[in-house]
């Protein structure tokens, strides 16, 4: 599944099929679809782990060393840039093939609300400590998500020329919603992990155990 998610990432899901991740694991295409023994499910896999291991990334469930705002300020800063357009090009494919394919459109679906769920956490935390002021801290998060989401849809075209006020949307909408001062989430330092050895990072995770299933049956 890791090899099926960064195919998904770097080419596209529509390159996601049994007979290409066994060449890229060099085994018998038959190996595969023992576990997949729809390509439909295959890829909906695919997108689901590529989709969840960025969301662990760019917002962990676990926030042990910092604050709610030094969190969303880092999820701010690894959410713009080039480096967030391999995700954001994935979840355009995705929302597109998902007309045509039910296996994935439920998947897409689950993975919104994922996000919508994790965000949520973060600023319901927040709003705890009293870092944040929103009464609804769900509506705030889909808020953020949607100019996120809208910001993400221009990846596969030139940006150089976009004013910084178009750049900042996303975080001024933050700013906005959760009762900050305007500058905040660009000032605020990202938390900082404890000294020592580095952990090796986490393997990507996917949206739930894939069972073994028998290969189709002749006939």
């Amino acid at each position: 599944m890791e090899t099926a998610a960064r195919i998904a990432l770097t080419e596209g899901l529509e390159c996601v099929t049994l007979r290409r991740v066994a060449d890229e694991l060099t085994v018998r295409p038959g190996l595969i679809s023992h576990y997949f023994p729809s390509a439909e499910e295959l890829v909906a896999e695919a997108f689901g782990v590529a989709a969840i291991g960025e969301l662990d990334a760019l917002l962990p469930a676990d926030r042990p060393h910092g604050t709610p705002t030094q969190y969303l300020a880092r999820y701010f800063a690894l959410s713009t840039g080039e480096a967030y357009d391999d995700i954001s090009r994935l979840w355009i494919n995705a929302r597109h093939l998902s007309r045509y394919r039910p296996v994935l459109r439920d998947r897409v679906a689950a993975m919104e609300i994922a996000s919508d769920d994790r965000l949520e956490g973060l600023i319901r935390a927040g709003v705890e400590r009293g870092e944040f002021r929103t009464e609804d801290p769900r509506a705030a998060g889909i808020q953020i998500l949607v100019v996120l989401d809208g910001l993400g849809a221009h990846a596969n075209t030139d940006r150089s020329d976009r004013p910084e006020v178009v750049t900042r949307m996303a975080v001024t909408t933050a700013e906005r919603v959760l009762g900050l001062p305007h500058g905040t989430l660009t000032e605020t330092a990202a938390p900082e992990a404890p000294s020592g050895p580095e952990e090796p990072a986490a393997p990507v995770r996917s949206t739930g155990p894939v069972e073994p299933v028998d290969p189709p049956r002749p006939g």
